[in-house]
């Protein structure tokens, strides 16, 4: 590894600074912001491109219960909504497509205040599972006693599913015009005011609030919002960027001394406020000793009662999820049924319960479409027309490498696959996708970026057909590279068969670390029965930006084949990432430069070195442009994070008054139009439709009003929403006081975003390879593994 200065003289040792998080407020204490003034709700802003462990402690009861990091922000949706006439909205994405799941799952209760805050009423479900936790933690009955017996398996897909047909190519589009994406937003009523929005002022005034919030509250509670505040004033913490302390504030105003901390309405909002900031860390459940813990810490009196009165109004749900038996445990003999078994409980909202849950069952349903019926025959013959063993091993044969022929030949025999490697490996899915289309079968693969759909079509346009009658490239090759927002959206892809379904028979998703638990929901609902699905990704990057990790719990189960590529990423670069996905930080050689260290002592040194290095240096010594350098750090806030990156990189790369919100045309932004999803652009200009922007090629057209929730400038990015593309060079900014963000995983996704060229601007000193060696990754709750080794025979991973 070359430590060469591109930029200046070598610096002494860095200052490491240790970051203190504030604890919250006592209620009512002095501590507490008042409501409206500094720090109050309408300080608390929300951050459209959050990505959770980008600059964050693991999410436990402290993290749950701390202060705001600098980059926190909003989640897919804001805590759940209690009280107002958009309470009762459509299910969670992937919870009722084509298969549904979870579909046949008993409505969740009502939660208290539905309607007006009134109280709801104790369903028999919430009774059975409120006795159930009760009687677990008091130890009047074991956990195993409550098990009961597996749910019964789907039955298997269709063993004939329909001969597939060879994709028709599509008439040419006409030149695309701009997008103007959805909003979220409700419609709005006489001069843009959302509907209900002068009453929730009055009461937001009442209580001291700013009533710049009332846009904003009454788009999460609904038209009735008002009603909703003035039963319930807790219900402020369902607005994305409310504190508990602000919320408090706002009670005692309006409730004045019957305001109190045990309140039954206060721990109700603050339990489904710390599962929706748990969700923000990317937990999809909470064990119930670390949610008790975090009540503890916002002042709830009694955190057992307000989580069993949680439980009773339907506002969380229980779940049991067995454990593995502890290293040199005595295995339990199989005709031992007292045998306790070892389980954890665990709280969650219904939202991601169902999500989960609708995936684990769509997963097992893929997994069964070539699992040995019971006379020992395959279920999933191929049909008259379809490619038969023969087929897929000619196929396989002519694969470009060992692993891609591997990946084709466990593909042929099996509906789920997990395939895992680095950079390089990628080829192996294109070659699958072009194999599977020179077989005659509706074969699509799916990235999530724009950047990575571009990358996939080049290797698809050059992977050879591998059909009897294929000699070359397949020129319609490049158009089965699709996004996975396009294909959900129907916007890129093969479009929808008569139930609703994706019509196709292969789908390969590429970065698949990077899929949450409810969009893969959706993305597996949406697969027709006998398709074949290949999750394909590098198990050493970042896990989702929003909650589960779904890829790494897939892995885990070992509940389908896995294929782990053995083609290694090449150069000085690849070297070095290799070696950090095991836990060591090598010296590699690089002399052409390919790595370089610039040790800094501060922020302020790695901010003035960056954009040295990011302006000057790099197009000097390297020959790479600046706006083909992208700057990646662990976090928003700072003085070395991406606000300060992004002002010092602006002021020298194309200074301007930003005159449109802050922005200037030929600024880069990063333009997140779904939470945990980033999309990088330059700004083109702006009028009175809205900020116009050039997003990879396509126009976007940003409205006036979401212009400062969803574009941000885009020089310097976090690793999350880096992740997914790659640039020809990066530069990697490691300050002193973000080193209690930085986890291997980190260090792996942000150093492999680079092609040609890393820059490491080192004040981190230790905790670098500290980091590398110690700290694989933030530990998230989910229960996606246990469900699929309930659902899933053993003997499935083949």
């Amino acid at each position: 590894m070359s430590t060469d200065r591109l930029a200046g003289e070598a610096a002494s040792a860095p200052e490491e600074a240790e970051p203190n998080p504030a604890e919250p407020a006592e209620p009512g204490g002095p501590g507490a912001p008042e409501p409206g003034g500094p720090g109050g709700p309408d300080a608390a802003g929300t951050d459209p491109d959050h990505a959770p462990g980008d600059h964050s402690e693991p999410g436990g009861a402290d993290a749950l219960a701390g202060a705001d990091r600098n980059d926190a922000g909003t989640a897919a949706a804001g805590p759940a909504r209690r009280g107002g006439a958009d309470a009762a909205e459509a299910p969670a994405a992937g919870t009722g497509g084509t298969h549904g799941g979870s579909a046949d799952r008993e409505p969740t209760p009502a939660a208290p205040g539905d309607g007006v805050g009134g109280k709801g009423r104790r369903s028999a479900a919430a009774e059975a599972l409120a006795a159930a936790v009760r009687a677990v933690e008091s130890g009047e009955r074991s956990a195993a006693s409550f098990f009961n017996d597996a749910p019964a398996r789907r039955p298997a897909a269709p063993a004939a599913p329909a001969a597939p047909v060879r994709e028709q190519p599509r008439a040419a589009a006409p030149a695309p015009a701009p997008v103007r994406p959805p909003s979220a937003r409700p419609a709005s009523g006489p001069g843009g005011e959302v509907a209900g929005s002068s009453d929730v002022r009055q009461v937001l005034a009442a209580g001291g609030a700013p009533e710049t919030l009332a846009g904003p509250v009454a788009e999460t509670l609904g038209e009735r919002a008002a009603e909703a505040l003035r039963e319930d004033p807790w219900q402020l913490l369902a607005v994305p960027g409310v504190r508990p302390e602000q919320a408090d504030g706002f009670a005692r105003s309006l409730l004045g001394p019957a305001c109190e901390p045990g309140d039954e309405r206060r721990a109700l909002a603050l339990t489904g406020w710390l599962l929706e900031r748990a969700a923000l860390e990317g937990h999809t459940a909470l064990e119930s000793s670390t949610l008790r813990d975090a009540l503890a810490k916002v002042s709830v009196p009694d955190p057992d009662e307000a989580l069993r009165t949680a439980i009773a109004e339907g506002a969380v749900l229980v779940f049991q999820d067995a454990l593995d038996a502890p290293p040199g445990a005595r295995p339990q003999a199989a005709d031992d049924e007292d045998a306790e078994q070892p389980v954890r409980v665990l709280l969650g909202l219904d939202r991601y319960a169902l999500a989960e849950e609708s995936l684990a069952d769509a997963l097992a349903r893929l997994a069964s479409t070539f699992a040995p019926s019971q006379g020992g025959a395959a279920d999933g013959e191929a049909p008259a027309g379809a490619p038969g063993a023969p087929e897929w091993e000619s196929a396989a044969g002519a694969a470009p490498t060992a692993s891609a022929a591997e990946l084709i030949r466990t593909v042929a025999a099996h509906g789920l696959v997990a395939h895992s490697g680095g950079e390089a490996a990628r080829a192996e899915p294109a070659a699958l996708v072009a194999a599977a289309r020179a077989l005659g079968l509706r074969a699509y693969a799916a990235a999530h970026s724009e950047d990575g759909r571009r990358r996939l079509a080049a290797a698809l346009s050059e992977a050879p057909g591998t059909g009897p009658e294929a000699t070359s490239a397949d020129p319609e090759a490049a158009s089965a590279a699709v996004t996975i927002a396009g294909l959900l959206a129907d916007a890129e892809g093969p479009g929808r068969d008569e139930e609703g379904a994706l019509a196709l028979d292969l789908l390969a998703v590429l970065d698949a670390p990077r899929l949450d638990v409810e969009t893969a929901a959706m993305l597996v609902e949406s697969l027709p029965d006998g398709a074949r699905l290949v999750l394909s990704g590098d198990p050493g990057v970042l896990w989702s930006a929003g909650p589960g990790r779904v890829f790494a719990d897939l892995v885990a189960a070992r509940r389908c084949p896995q294929v782990v590529s053995r083609t290694p990423d090449p150069g000085p670069i690849g070297e070095l990432v290799s070696g950090i996905g095991i836990g060591e930080l090598n010296q590699v050689e690089a002399p052409g430069k390919e790595v370089v260290i610039v040790p800094v002592r501060d922020a302020g040194e790695a901010v003035h070195r960056t954009v040295q290095l990011v302006a000057d240096s790099v197009p000097r010594a390297i020959g790479i442009p600046a706006e083909q350098t992208q700057v990646i750090t662990p976090g928003h806030g700072g003085a070395a994070g991406t606000r300060a990156l992004n002002a010092a990189l602006k002021t020298r790369l194309n200074p301007g008054p930003g005159r449109f919100g802050g922005f200037d045309p030929g600024d880069r932004v990063a333009y997140t139009p779904a939470p945990g999803r980033t999309v990088p652009g330059t700004v083109v200009s702006a009028d009175a439709e809205g900020l116009r922007l050039d997003c990879a090629g396509s126009p976007v057209v940003v409205p006036r009003t979401e212009v400062g929730e969803l574009v941000r400038h885009g020089w310097a990015l976090t690793a999350h929403q880096a992740a997914g593309a790659r640039w020809p060079a990066a530069v990697v900014v490691l300050p002193g006081d973000a080193t209690a963000g930085l986890t291997r995983a980190w260090i792996y996704t942000a150093f492999s975003r680079a092609e040609r060229h890393l820059s490491v601007v080192h004040g981190a000193d230790a905790a670098l390879p500290r980091a590398v060696a110690e700290i694989p990754f933030k530990e998230r709750t989910t229960r996606l593994r246990a469900l699929l080794q309930a659902q899933v025979p053993a003997g499935s991973a083949g």
